[in-house]
């Protein structure tokens, strides 16, 4: 039998060291590390969930009131050509105190903001904007504004100085969640050159110009989704996904009566905002 005579031992002792080594890291990426990837996600969503067991801030309160309006732009104001509008104010009570009884830097708030704002109708008229309004004016008409960057920054009220110097007029919030979020939703140009009948010498200024235009309320109905962030004084950070589903019919005629004025109380896990890690 021919045996074989290795020449250089120590190349193919090289060799054979560097084989094992690249056979080890496969097997280290294939194996161990989707393991500790796996342990690591896993303990990360411990982390989260014992984290948001108790949570700092919730939704307590909704509240909702809806009404329209028609906007002359006749130049001898003779109601001949009007762009009618709906419009809706609403008002989100945060809860601070659920965990927390006293006033921390863990419930109190040094940052909030609303973003990622999307408005759907179910039918596709009008043009549609979400965004602050002030408080002093809630249940009456407002012309908008689009948010910059479709974000809207509140300014955060911290002393009682501060509270007696402030007009409202900017994005406003307390520290101490003893305000709302006060937001106006408006859908403008729902229809335009609308002018009243020939044996009509009025026009309601309310939701009743819906009926009277002849306007189906199913087509304006709309639902809002959007984030609420929270950043308190501790630097940590909360989020809450709002939606709201906005119905403004009902069994009495709805809008079409003038106005409609909701409120619902909230409880549960999905109203409280999420602590993000």
């Amino acid at each position: 039998m021919k045996k074989w005579k290795i020449k250089n031992e120590r190349f193919v002792f090289t060799i054979l060291i560097i084989t094992l080594f690249v056979i080890f890291l496969l097997y280290y990426n294939l194996v161990f590390s989707v393991v500790f990837s796996r342990n690591a996600f896993a303990n990360e969503m411990i982390e989260i969930a014992d984290e948001n067991e108790k949570p700092i801030f919730n939704i307590q309160k909704v509240l909702f009131y809806s009404s329209a309006t028609a906007i002359d732009n006749s130049m001898d104001q003779s109601l001949k050509d009007m762009s009618i509008c709906q419009y809706s104010d609403i008002s989100i009570y945060i809860d601070n105190t659920s965990t927390i009884s006293e006033l921390t830097n863990e419930n109190t708030i040094k940052q909030l903001y609303i973003d990622d704002i999307v408005i759907t109708t179910n039918k596709d008229i009008g043009s549609k904007i979400l965004n602050y309004k002030n408080p002093l004016k809630f249940g009456k008409y407002e012309l908008l504004e689009t948010p910059e960057n479709q974000r809207i920054d509140f300014n955060i009220i911290n002393t009682n100085e501060e509270n007696q110097n402030h007009d409202y007029s900017t994005p406003t919030f307390y520290t101490d969640c003893s305000n709302p979020i006060s937001l106006g939703y408006l859908n403008k140009d729902i229809l335009t050159n609308y002018s009243i009948s020939q044996d009509s010498n009025t026009v309601s200024f309310n939701g009743k110009i819906l009926k009277e235009a002849n306007i189906n309320i199913e087509d304006i109905n709309y639902t809002l989704n959007f984030k609420i962030h929270i950043i308190n004084n501790l630097n940590q950070k909360f989020v809450y996904n709002m939606q709201v589903d906005v119905n403004l019919n009902d069994n009495n005629g709805g809008i079409y009566n003038g106005y409609t004025y909701k409120g619902k109380n909230t409880s549960g896990k999905e109203y409280n905002f999420f602590k993000e890690i």
